[in-house]
């Protein structure tokens, strides 16, 4: 690709926009409407896995063994510090190369205007020259020169300016700008890096904001490494009192410190919310925050709007009711000048295309200007030249157009009432000068609920999530299609719903801006909430949901307010969220739950081993070896094969730690009967006895993820491939390293085997009590 040679003004503009072939070759000649991608620096990034708490601690203790002239131990050290720093390098590339597909799949669109027809492409398939209509909720996607109509710019990401600015024909704008209001055509006068600003808008963020689970999740770590503080504590009286050499004391010590932190979680979350991604990107829902995943397996309210979520957004014009002298044709036809096929608006085009049918289209007077949609106005039209001055021809709801009227036709009420009734949209058709309109006719435009929606309203509420709908529309309408869904009919079109917004099924009449305060009133109440949205006014309800969902055709605002983007119409794709969402909840559940119950049993088992053997009843070498084991079982869970819960997810930090440590005494009275008949009935030398707890840990740690990983008997479900084989290669290593006394003193094959053996009872004994404490501390 050259750089582009000459300016955009000089090249030729056809006045009906380029033809696709003059597009495609400028396309190769200059390239795409993108800003080339910032080299990344992996190098940088692998350098800094080795700068935080963690690494901190791994490599105090690798200068500590170095200064003891435990050259192995020191080594081994090492080798767990390059090897967590690399497995998380690893899957953060992994998780930035989700992001950058979903990038491509969520593309800014663009309407052009080529070969003499309006249509959607995606924006980086814009060239010098094209010809493009700008509409409220775009983001301008490059630098345009306005031609027709008028448009308010929010510039202020660009030059930082906090006010709005008018943009009429002969002024530019440039890429990246949010049209707020209005509508306007405009020459595009430079793509990519050659625009103003030199970039064009990114909807989808590389930066993870940290969410509820892992906030969690540090949250129990700090406790954990309190309460193992203080047994260091203990560990370190006892040992000075004891007269442990304070070279062996240190150490082991600090190991007891690292046990206690999740040096996997960070993999692990990155690993399990990038597949989560990845996943919900086959199932049509796009992530553009991460931290989204998990509060969807939290969400028990979802906002959903009516038009393309409950029902097709295919409307067609099922009726016309004219009021003298307006016949059908005549208001089919007035209808049809308040149209604009440059907006690719569906109700536009059910119009426009009920005109052509009938021959009405071309019969049109001049028409001067559009009157373009506008949220605070809720009408669009046109303004329309006529012999002896000008008249407007608008269209919106009825309760909208009533002030305009000079008189309302007699029956017209009870005609909106009646046509409502049936399930219709009702627009209301306006002509003649501004303060003196007429009412020409009423419209009635079907759009039928999806076929699926009903069965996919009920399949939300069996997950626990009450379903509201939200529409602009009558009471009447709103009631017809929430009946064919299987929504209640109490509705709501006024105030604040007294606080109570739960008590309603649905809200019509409801403005953008009434999203954004339901949205509040249902998080008030202690609800995470789920919106749909469209608009740019729905951009801050969008935002302030902790589950913001832009429908499909949705503006490029609210895709970039939202954290969900839906590819397709309807409500399956939000159920797949749900479904996917608590599945990753349920992987982090088990890590977390087996990160308590191992730290407590290490802990405990260390420190009162310790005081009631009188030895280290393991070393900080078999320690690491330990955490090496540890980690490969708890990557494979963000991959495991789970089930999702019947309800939304709930974190309860004391519930958590209650189960965990029901789950831990179990534990614990197996590894202290496994020291004590090591030490005092099998008398094994202190080394042997060292290497039989280090196999019982790996053993009981491997028994410990199937059993939580469960929240009935643990054969409930299958496990996933990967969980399976990284048990397997733990247990074959482990077995291994033991029978032939590499690293640890040897033990014999039976022992091994033996220690297997009790860890498989340890998994059926614990595994009744599991199911029991679960239910009394409500972990599900």
């Amino acid at each position: 690709m050259r750089e582009r040679s000459e300016p955009a003004s000089s090249l030729h503009v056809v006045p009906d926009g380029l033809s696709g072939d003059v597009a495609r070759a400028r396309l190769r000649e200059y390239g795409p409407n993108a800003m080339p991608e910032v080299p990344s620096r992996p190098g940088r990034a692998l350098l800094a896995k080795f700068w935080a708490p963690v690494p901190w601690m791994l490599e105090c203790a690798i200068g500590l063994e170095a200064l003891l002239g435990r050259g192995l131990e020191a080594l081994v050290f090492a080798l767990l510090l390059v090897f967590n720093a690399v497995l998380s390098f690893l899957h953060e590339q992994r998780a930035q190369q989700a992001l950058a597909l979903l990038r491509t799949r969520l593309a800014v669109q663009a309407r052009v205007r080529r070969d003499g027809r309006w249509t959607l492409i995606p924006a980086q398939d814009l060239v010098a020259g094209d010809v493009v209509r700008l509409r409220a909720g775009d983001v301008v996607p490059a630098d345009v020169r306005i031609v027709d109509g008028q448009v308010l710019l929010d510039q202020s990401a660009l030059t930082g300016e906090s006010l709005p600015v008018d943009a009429d024909p002969g002024r530019s704008t440039y890429a990246g700008a949010i049209v707020r209001r209005g509508e306007a055509t405009g020459e595009i006068t430079a793509t990519g890096a050659q625009t103003a600003f030199g970039k064009t808008a990114a909807l989808v963020r590389a930066a993870r904001i940290p969410g509820h689970l892992e906030v969690l999740i540090a949250g129990i770590v700090r406790s954990l490494v309190v309460i193992d503080l203080v047994v260091v504590a203990g560990v370190f009286l006892y040992g000075f009192w004891a007269g442990f050499p304070p070279g062996e004391l240190v150490p082991f010590a600090l190991i007891i410190l690292i046990a206690a932190i999740p040096v996997a979680l960070p993999a692990t979350f990155t690993l399990a919310t990038a597949l989560g991604s990845l996943e919900l990107a086959g199932r049509g829902v796009l992530v553009t925050r991460l931290s989204a995943i998990e509060e969807a397996a939290q969400m028990d309210v979802l906002c959903a709007d009516k038009t393309g979520t409950l029902t097709l957004n295919r409307p067609t014009l099922s009726g016309l009711s004219p009021f003298p002298p307006y016949t059908e044709d005549e208001l089919l036809r007035v209808a049809a000048l308040a149209c604009d096929e440059a907006t690719q608006d569906p109700i536009d085009l059910a119009i426009l295309g009920a005109a052509r049918t009938r021959g009405l289209a071309a019969a049109a007077p001049g028409r001067i200007r559009t009157i373009p949609f506008d949220p605070a106005t809720r009408r669009s039209g046109a303004v329309l030249g006529e012999s002896g001055g000008t008249t407007q021809v608008l269209k919106g709801a009825f309760q909208v157009m009533l002030p305009l009227l000079q008189t309302v036709p007699a029956g017209a009420q009870q005609a909106v009432e009646r046509i409502a009734a049936g399930g219709a949209r009702v627009l209301a058709v306006a002509v003649g000068p501004e303060g003196a309109m007429a009412l020409a006719g009423l419209l009635a435009l079907d759009d039928p609920a999806r076929p699926d929606s009903r069965a996919l309203v009920q399949r939300l509420r069996d997950l626990g999530i009450r379903v509201l709908m939200l529409t602009g529309d009558n009471v009447a309408t709103a009631r017809a299609v929430a009946t064919q869904v299987g929504l209640g009919t109490r509705a709501w079109a006024h105030g604040d719903a007294n606080g109570r917004p739960l008590e309603h099924d649905i809200f019509a009449r409801l403005l953008p801006e009434g999203k954004f305060r339901l949205v509040q009133t249902l998080q008030r109440a202690g609800h995470v909430v789920g919106m749909t949205g469209d608009g740019v006014n729905d951009a801050p309800a969008l935002k302030q949901a902790e589950v913001g969902i832009a429908v499909a055709q949705a503006t490029e605002v609210a895709k970039a307010a939202a954290s969900l983007v839906l590819m397709s119409p309807g409500l399956v794709n939000i159920v797949a969220a749900v479904e996917t969402s608590r599945r990753i909840h349920q992987r982090m559940l088990t890590y977390t739950l087996n990160k308590i119950v191992k730290t407590i049993e290490i802990s405990v088992l260390l420190s009162v081993g310790l005081i009631w053997a009188g030895i280290f009843v393991t070393t900080p070498l078999l320690i690491v070896l330990l955490l090496f084991a540890n980690d490969f079982v708890t990557m494979s869970i963000a991959t495991d094969r789970v089930s999702f819960s019947a309800m939304p997810d709930r974190w309860d930090v004391r519930s958590l730690v209650g189960a965990a440590l029901g789950i831990a005494l179990i534990l614990l009275c197996f590894s202290f009967a496994v020291v004590g008949v090591g030490r005092y009935a099998l008398r094994l030398p202190v080394p042997a006895l060292q290497t039989v707890v280090f196999v019982w840990l790996v053993a009981s740690g491997q028994a410990t993820v199937y059993l939580v990983r469960e929240r009935r008997r643990f054969w409930g479900t299958r496990p996933g491939l990967w969980l399976v084989a990284s048990t397997a290669g733990d247990l074959l290593a482990v077995g291994l390293l033991a029978t032939r006394g590499w690293l640890m003193a040897p033990v014999a094959p039976t022992t091994v085997l033996s220690l297997l053996g009790l860890a498989a009872a340890y998994l059926a004994a614990a595994d009744t009590v599991k199911m029991r404490v679960f239910r009394r501390f409500g972990v599900g």
